[in-house]
């Protein structure tokens, strides 16, 4: 076997003395042959597996092919356990823990006799967290998403993953859908194993992953239950093995070529508004400069071209079968819309490899010039009552509230709406702003997806499905509506969304970028020397996400994570 450099992991298992035999005698209590310790690159697999996080459920038997790939290369696959934070059950949320997992990752993969890295991702921040920990190595590193669920079933109807759960809800509290349908509904809603079968989270960032270049072509879409999701994984195994010998590390890949590709991609498929802390905390890890506004000044010309939920009607079922993500990159490039020096880890660029591309479903994957939104992506709003920023996401919106004024309706945190949402006597109607404060990185802790308020229940009675929202939260990335996000600074910050009170007047202006608090500069200087930071003791690690956690302009990383500290080899420990 050719071997272009001394690999890291002879520093274990290369030495013959004393550290090389207990590095070497210990793993072969688990039956490994003394040739594979002969210099052959050494893989670790890294596995979000967990019965605590269902999306991932499948992943064990996932792990066996890329070992098996790796194998076929002439590697030595060694698999290893990580945190796993899944969206279905993880309280308060699972963004809490996002920054946790990847240190995990990180310090795991740094630790140990490790050459390259497959990277085995589902559940939402299953899906980032290990990206961020292994940027931060710059060790050579694949992705192997675990692809969707098949579609729901429903009374001869298609159900999507937390879509449909949003919209049944609200049927629910408007009194349109028995309690009994809701509970019946729910059985057909995850009928195999997989991921969120809309557009969410979870499917949007196995798609930035593969725009970034950090996968195979084609591996972001595929069923998590179709035989060619694991054929997928067993050529990435004998894949990351050819990436170490060419030393193809993420510094490599992860260029800004490549996030103005994927934010492109993102605008193209609607996808989560997740994707933008997310895509500032990986660009930050591999310290490749990305600002919040350049997911308005390159995504903002980009069409939105697939049909699936919550932006479309379909399911990521049709989208595999259509053509899968290969297919709307193919349309972009045919747009002048991908950036042509973005390398990939197959060692080709994303343009050479979606050129040919089939797009079987016209329908599905749309024609440049018959897009379902002419201008997708994100949209970064600015103003005074937001100066660092607010996301929104156009396509997910109702047109007629994107040029909005109205009045706004305070909640001062989530207790507080709860309690107050459905009260009859609430002073308001279709024209007021909801606005939410104290769900953002440092007060909640952790941001959670409550950015997409349910709407009061008097409204919902007389048929009004969509109002003008604005927080501090996230939304889940299988969520719609006219809703404003990721408002910096958060009011636990001293933002200005502290200062908002009920009744104050509230602009949303989509075209002019702009957020705007109908308050004078005198009255709100009035207001925030009266204001006082809401108490939030916490301990342990909480404690320490809310001292050094950063403001969603940044990516909500740990303010000691960013940068790339890589791989050296740790001193002997014997």
């Amino acid at each position: 076997m050719t071997k272009q450099r001394k690999l890291r992991s002879t520093h274990w298992f290369g030495a013959h003395s004393k550290d090389g035999f207990i590095h070497r005698s210990w793993l072969k209590n688990q039956g490994y042959p003394s040739d594979l310790f002969d210099g052959r690159p050494v893989i670790g697999i890294c596995n979000t597996w967990s019965e605590l996080t269902p999306c991932n459920g499948h992943f064990r038997a996932l792990a066996e092919h890329i070992k098996r790939g790796v194998y076929d290369a002439g590697g030595f696959p060694l698999e290893f356990p990580v945190m796993s934070t899944g969206e279905a059950l993880v309280r308060p949320t699972a963004m809490l823990f996002r920054n946790l997992m990847s240190m995990d990752v990180e310090e795991t993969i740094r630790a140990n006799p490790v050459d390259g890295v497959v990277l085995i991702t589902g559940c939402d921040k299953t899906a980032v967290g290990p990206l961020m920990g292994a940027a931060s190595c710059n060790l050579p590193m694949i992705v192997v998403p675990g692809g969707p669920m098949l579609n729901g079933k429903f009374r001869g109807c298609d159900l999507g993953s937390g879509t449909s759960v949003w919209e049944f809800s609200e049927e629910v509290r408007a009194g349109r859908m028995s309690m009994s349908d809701f509970m019946a509904a729910e059985e057909g809603m995850s009928r195999s194993a997989g991921h969120c079968n809309t557009m969410g989270t979870a499917s949007t960032m196995a798609c930035m992953a593969e725009a970034l270049g950090l996968t195979l072509p084609g591996a972001a879409a595929i069923p998590a239950v179709d035989a060619r999701r694991n054929v997928s994984a067993r050529l990435t195994g004998r894949r990351i093995v050819e990436m170490v010998n060419e030393e193809l590390t993420p510094h490599k890949i992860l260029t800004r070529a490549a996030f103005q590709n994927a934010i492109r991609t993102l605008g193209a498929i609607s996808g989560s508004t997740n994707a933008v802390v997310h895509l500032l905390a990986i660009a930050g890890r591999i310290e490749t400069p990305l600002t919040l506004d350049d997911f308005d000044r390159w995504g903002r010309a980009v069409p939105t071209l697939l049909d699936v939920q919550p932006a479309g009607a379909l399911l990521m079922e049709e989208f595999y079968y259509a053509g899968g993500l290969p297919g709307v990159l193919r349309r972009l490039h045919e747009a002048g819309l991908l950036n042509p020096d973005a390398l990939t880890a197959n060692g080709r660029t994303l343009v050479d490899n979606s050129a040919t591309a089939p797009v079987h479903n016209d329908a599905v994957i749309r024609r440049l010039h018959q897009p379902l939104v002419e201008e997708g992506g994100i949209a970064v709003l600015r103003g005074n009552l937001t100066p660092a920023g607010a996301i929104l996401k156009p396509a997910a919106a109702t047109p007629a509230l994107l040029q909005h004024q109205g009045r706004a309706v305070v909640f001062e945190n989530i207790e507080d709406y709860k309690q107050r949402i459905d009260d009859p006597d609430l002073p308001v109607d279709e024209s007021s702003v909801l606005v939410l404060k104290n769900c953002g990185p440092m007060a909640y802790p952790g941001m959670a997806e409550v950015g997409n308020m349910g709407l009061p229940r008097k409204l919902l009675e007389r048929g009004v499905r969509d109002m003008v929202r604005i927080s501090d939260a996230r939304m889940s990335g299988t969520a719609y509506g006219t809703v404003v996000l990721h408002a910096a600074p958060e009011a636990a910050a001293g933002g200005t969304l502290a200062l908002v009170r009920t009744g104050d007047g509230i602009e949303l202006d989509l075209a002019g970028r702009r957020l705007h608090l109908d308050v004078s500069d005198v009255e709100l200087a009035r207001r925030r020397a009266q204001w006082q930071p809401p108490r939030n003791e916490q301990r342990g690690y909480a404690q320490l996400y809310v001292d050094h956690v950063l403001q969603a302009d940044r990516g909500v990383d740990f303010d000691f994570l960013v940068g790339c500290r890589g791989v050296e080899v740790a001193r002997e420990s014997h």
